[in-house]
């Protein structure tokens, strides 16, 4: 994931990775015309610590013989709300790029990880459907009833013979009431503890858990699967859980949506644990209510009695929101754990009478990255407002589209009544997108990251929640939009489809790995046609390859 939060974790072993770049090209490269030759900088450009730092970088690349910075700011996103300070680090980090011959190009218009944008109305995110949901009325609110009445057994550990079952590396632990996970004793295989649920269609749930680590080295997460069509177990949430090697007890929250399944597999623990010891306790699951509800157009609520009468917003019913939608801790952040709101009646209906609640939330995935909806008519005006005011702030002559990795599309109203397929939809978006930017920087030269638009990536059926088949997304690509390719197992598969298509690609490379990985993709594109660039690429804030990086470049470039 091109755009995943920034930290600064430097690897180890520079030398020998910088030995094995310089020496692994082949004797005679083809040589290409690479004249495209960034380095990504994801920043807060508000921080002036950070401009010290691009100062540095920039020195770097200069000598290095890069020509531009692909630029990224979670600001983007708000500039309408920064102070004049911020607007004077930008004027400063121009400054700075052009002494040093490079070139910015601003990444706009996150479309998959729209939290930055969706600050400005977190009812825009795309939501998924909660259908006929059973409240109970009790001194004049109505408030959810669990369905079943018992979701979870056995969630303190006490006894593991309430679960299914549980592999061998988890044992009880009476003393904490928790379940311990020794990874000694997993030796790398999976340690995980499993029950079934009965679960009620289109509901959204709440879980929650209490986890204590000691030297402890892999990854701990809850996962919600059933059973696919293929045979295949297939997860309703894709929430990522940051798990310290020692920390005391911490608890940890996930949201899925349990679509149209009413049985599903709850399954807890470690896929291939190190080293260390786990402990897990206290396992809730609850029917999540109203939490994060989404008010807008495409997502309508809907109350009805258990015969079937409307209930009408104002008249019946006060005015519902949930007002810590989309601003905890900050806006654009969809907080999982305050108390969802009740429905305070205007009318008088008994203790114990039922109602029927439908409704819409949104849905987070990997390190708490939300859609927004691409087919609410407000979705557009903000776009072009972001990009107008982008644009105004740098005046480029080259802008990155950020659509990348769309993990969930094609649920709500709005996106329903188009009666498109989350390819034809995103396929209008992204031409949409082009349009503003054409219109709003006449001239520019645009790019926009693979994934989403390459059927040997994701553009495809079945992809995380994504309601629909997302093939042909790439038909709304306008031919001069380059491409910025970055799934290295299918290079030659994905170069072709792109080429043929009569696009320029740019190559995205290294994602904190061994540089030298960078001959695989450009040998391919010497047996290819339309590179015209790469991109040292960095998850982690690692730019201890950067010179590493560019020396194997410029044995390929003309």
């Amino acid at each position: 994931m091109p755009f995943a939060r920034l930290s600064f974790l430097l690897p180890l072993a520079l030398l020998t990775s910088a030995l094995t770049a310089q020496t692994s090209a082949p004797a005679n490269p083809q040589k290409l015309p690479l004249d495209q030759r960034w380095f990504y900088l994801p920043t807060n450009i508000l921080v002036d610590a950070n401009l010290e730092k691009a100062a540095d970088l920039f020195t770097r690349a200069e000598k290095a013989h890069y020509t531009g910075v692909l630029l990224s700011d979670s600001k983007f996103g708000r500039l309408d709300t920064l102070d004049q300070h911020y607007f004077d680090n930008v004027a400063k980090l121009k400054k700075l790029a052009a002494d040093h011959h490079l070139e910015l190009i601003p990444s706009v218009f996150p479309i998959g990880w729209s939290n930055d944008i969706l600050g400005h109305n977190p009812n825009l995110a795309e939501g998924l459907p909660v259908k006929d949901a059973l409240f109970l009325v009790t001194k004049g609110e109505a408030r959810p009833a669990a369905e079943p009445a018992a979701l979870l057994k056995g969630g303190d550990f006490a006894n593991l013979k309430q679960w299914d079952w549980h592999d061998p590396a988890i044992t009880a632990d009476p003393e904490n009431k928790a379940a311990r996970l020794d990874a000694a004793v997993a030796k790398g295989e999976n340690a995980r503890i499993v029950q079934k649920l009965a679960l009620t269609p289109f509901h959204q749930y709440r879980f929650s858990m209490r986890i204590k680590t000691e030297q402890f080295r892999g990854s701990l997460r809850a996962n919600f699967l059933y059973k696919s069509s293929e045979g295949q177990l297939d997860a309703l949430d894709f929430q990522d859980w940051s798990i310290k090697p020692t920390q005391d007890w911490t608890t940890y929250t996930t949201i899925f949506n349990s679509l149209d399944h009413s049985e599903v597999s709850l399954y807890l623990g470690s896929w291939g644990p190190r080293a260390g010891t786990a402990w897990l306790a206290d396992a809730q699951l609850e029917d999540a209510g109203l939490l994060n509800i989404l008010r807008r157009p495409g997502t309508p609520l809907v109350i009805k009695t258990e015969a079937g009468a409307p209930l009408i917003e104002g008249q019946d019913f006060a005015p519902v929101k949930d007002p810590k939608l989309g601003v905890v801790p900050w806006p654009g952040e969809y907080d999982l754990t305050h108390e969802p709101p009740a429905i305070k009646l205007l009318t008088h209906l008994p203790d114990g009478a039922k109602l029927r609640v439908s409704f819409y939330h949104p849905v987070i995935t990997s390190s708490g990255a939300v859609m927004l909806c691409p087919s609410e008519p407000e979705t557009v005006a903000l776009l072009r407002d972001h990009a107008q005011r982008l644009h105004k702030l740098f005046n480029a002559k080259q802008y990155f589209m950020a659509h990348d990795e769309i993990r969930c599309m094609n649920w709500c109203n709005a996106c329903q009544r188009r009666m498109l397929t989350p390819g034809e939809i995103l396929a209008d978006n992204v031409k949409t997108c082009a349009t503003i930017l054409k219109t709003t920087a006449p001239g520019s030269t645009l790019y926009v990251w693979s994934d989403m638009f390459d059927p040997h990536h994701n553009a495809r059926n079945n992809y995380y929640l994504v309601n629909g088949d997302l093939a042909g997304s790439w038909k709304g690509l306008p031919k001069d939009v380059v491409i910025a390719l970055w799934y290295l197992d299918k290079r030659n598969e994905s170069m072709k489809f792109f080429a043929d298509r009569g696009h320029h690609m740019i190559i995205a490379g290294y994602y904190d790995s061994d540089p030298a990985n960078m001959n695989k993709w450009l040998d391919a594109a010497g047996k290819s046609k339309g590179v015209i660039g790469t991109i040292y690429t960095t998850w982690e804030g690692n730019y201890k390859q950067l010179e590493a990086f560019e020396q194997i470049v410029d044995q390929y470039r003309r």
